[in-house]
């Protein structure tokens, strides 16, 4: 009897990770090529032009991320976040990736602690938007 309580205590506290668990999407079986990022202009002030890029869709463990990136002549005025996984640790970590992003002026960004897999497919997202701006 003196054993019963401690194994029934145990044995519930074995099995609440089991009832929490929640398995990822499974990974696509055949990857499909990400489409060309797109690039839409609209003239600002005379002699520059703002630019808005759109980076493809980067399917992540955690869920798709896309970002779509405003270009004011060669500087990154604004950054956007079109798709994201719907997880807590992306959601504090995007405003973290924007800021460096617009600070860095470039995709090349520390990863948010936490938000790994995320912070990946940012940089992802947000290298091929810049660099579609070229073409």
């Amino acid at each position: 009897m003196k054993r019963a309580l401690p194994v029934l205590v145990l044995t519930v506290a074995g099995l609440i990770p089991v009832w929490r668990y929640t398995p990822s999407a499974p990974a696509p079986a055949v990857a499909e090529p990400a489409p060309a990022p797109s690039v839409s202009t609209s003239p600002g002030s005379p002699g520059s032009t703002t630019r808005v890029v759109a980076g493809p869709t980067v399917d992540t463990e955690k869920g798709p991320v896309q970002v779509e990136v405003t270009l004011d002549g060669d500087r990154i005025s604004a950054v956007r976040m079109l798709r994201q996984p719907d997880h807590p640790q992306t959601t504090a970590a995007v405003p973290v990736l924007i800021e460096e992003t617009l600070q860095a002026q470039s995709a090349d960004v520390d990863t948010v602690s936490g938000a790994t897999v995320t912070s990946d497919g940012y940089r992802e997202s947000l290298q091929a938007a810049l660099d579609a701006q070229g073409s």
